[in-house]
């Protein structure tokens, strides 16, 4: 399935932090990164990083991203 992107679109990042931590974007690097060197140009995205009081399951980080896939 990795072989068949053909696009990252967008990458958005959720952190738990407590208030007045600044470095929630920091963080969401290491996913935009990881992108990129899988991918190289393709893995280049528009992206938001926001940081939230909790997320499910008491989980410290939370990505979520738009693909775009070669047909099958």
């Amino acid at each position: 399935m990795l072989s068949r992107v053909s696009q990252v679109s967008r990458l958005g990042g959720f952190v738990a932090a407590p208030p007045g931590y600044g470095d929630g974007p920091a963080v969401v690097n290491g996913a935009s990164q990881l992108f990129i060197d899988l991918w190289g140009d393709a893995g280049r995205h528009a992206r938001t990083a926001v940081n939230v009081a909790s997320l499910p399951a008491n989980a410290l980080v939370e990505i979520e991203a738009i693909v775009e896939l070669t047909p099958a």
